[in-house]
C-alpha cells in the first residue's frame, strides 16, 4: 500500500473501533458512528474541493478521530467547558492522526501538515475559497448541516437554534454557503434556516 492508503486504513481502523452504531435509509447494516461521519465528511469534500490534496484528505477523514474516547460529559456543562473539551480534541486527534501518517511513511513535514489542518491552524475570515482550512472548515459545517442539524435543533429553544445557525453561516465561504443551500431539509429545518439568514 501507498503511504495515504496505508494511513487511510489505519483511520478508519479506528473509526470502525466505535462503540456507538447507527443505521440509516442508505446504510440499513449498523455502522460505527465515526465511521458513517468520516463517510459524510469524505462526500462533501468531493463537492467542496474535488480536486483535494491527499493531506487534506486524510485530514477531513479524521476530524473526528476517536471522539468517542472523550465524551462531553467529561467536561463541565459550561460554554468554556465546551471550548476546552473542543480544544482539548483538537489537539488529541492532530497527534493521533500525525502519529498514523508517521507510521505509513510521510515525512514530519507533511504529518505536521495534516495535524495543523486538524486543529484548524491559521483559520481566518471566511473569504478564501481555495484556503485548505476553511475548505475543512466548510466540509464540517456542511456535515453538522445535513446530518447533525435535525437532532440538534430539537434540544434547544429556537432563538439559540437561530443564533448557532448564523454563526456557522459566518463560518463558510462563498461555496461553502452555495453548497449549503441545496441540502435537502426538513420543512421546519428549513424554515430555522430561513430565519437566521433574515438576520
Amino acid at each position: 500500500m501507498d503511504k495515504f492508503t496505508q494511513t487511510l486504513t489505519l483511520i478508519d481502523a479506528a473509526h470502525v473501533e466505535d462503540p456507538k452504531k447507527l443505521t440509516t435509509s442508505t446504510s440499513p447494516t449498523p455502522i460505527p458512528y465515526e465511521l458513517h461521519y468520516a463517510n459524510k465528511m469524505t462526500k462533501y469534500l468531493s463537492q467542496r474541493a474535488p480536486n483535494a490534496s491527499d493531506l487534506l484528505r486524510l485530514a477531513i477523514r479524521a476530524q473526528h478521530l476517536k471522539r468517542w474516547e472523550v465524551p462531553r460529559t467529561s467536561y463541565p456543562a459550561t460554554k468554556i467547558g465546551y471550548h476546552s473539551w473542543r480544544s482539548f480534541l483538537q489537539k488529541r486527534q492532530a497527534d493521533l492522526v500525525m502519529e498514523m501518517c508517521t507510521r505509513a511513511g510521510y515525512g514530519t513535514e507533511e504529518a505536521e501538515r495534516v495535524g495543523a489542518l486538524v486543529r484548524k491552524e491559521g483559520l481566518r475570515a471566511a473569504d478564501d475559497d481555495d484556503d485548505e482550512v476553511q475548505v475543512l472548515e466548510d466540509v464540517a459545517c456542511l456535515v453538522f448541516l445535513d446530518d447533525q442539524f435535525e437532532e440538534f435543533e430539537r434540544g434547544y429553544d429556537e432563538e439559540k437554534v437561530v443564533g448557532i445557525l448564523r454563526k456557522t453561516w459566518a463560518k463558510m465561504s462563498a461555496r461553502g454557503r452555495e453548497l449549503a443551500l441545496g441540502i435537502e431539509m426538513s420543512d421546519r429545518a428549513r424554515g430555522l434556516v430561513g430565519k437566521a439568514l433574515e438576520g
